[in-house]
C-alpha cells in the first residue's frame, strides 16, 4: 500500500479516480470565515463541472494549476482535497 507521501492526488468528483491537474480553492461564507479556504481537486474532465457546482453558489475563489499550487499561495486553511466532492445532480 502506498504511503500518503507517495499517492499521487485524485480529482475530488464522486467516483473520479483521474489524476488531479487543479486545484479549485473555495469558501462557503454561510459557514466559514472570509479567510478560511477549502479545496477540492479537479482532473481536467471534470474542472469545468465542479467550479460551475461552487461558481454558482458563490463559493469559488480560484482555480490554480496542482503544480503551482501551495497552501500558503491561497491562504488555504481548510483541507487539502482529500474529501470528495458532493454528489451533483
Amino acid at each position: 500500500m502506498d504511503s500518503p507521501q507517495t499517492q499521487t492526488p485524485v480529482c475530488s468528483a464522486k467516483g473520479c479516480r483521474a489524476d488531479a491537474r487543479w486545484v479549485l480553492v473555495w469558501n462557503n461564507p454561510k459557514l466559514h470565515t472570509p479567510d478560511r479556504r477549502k479545496t477540492w481537486l479537479a482532473c481536467e474532465e471534470h474542472r469545468e463541472h465542479l467550479s460551475q457546482f461552487l461558481g454558482v453558489r458563490g463559493f469559488l475563489k480560484e482555480v490554480v494549476a496542482f503544480a503551482d499550487w501551495t497552501p500558503e499561495s491561497t491562504g488555504n486553511t481548510g483541507n487539502t482535497g482529500d474529501e470528495q466532492a458532493r454528489p451533483l445532480p
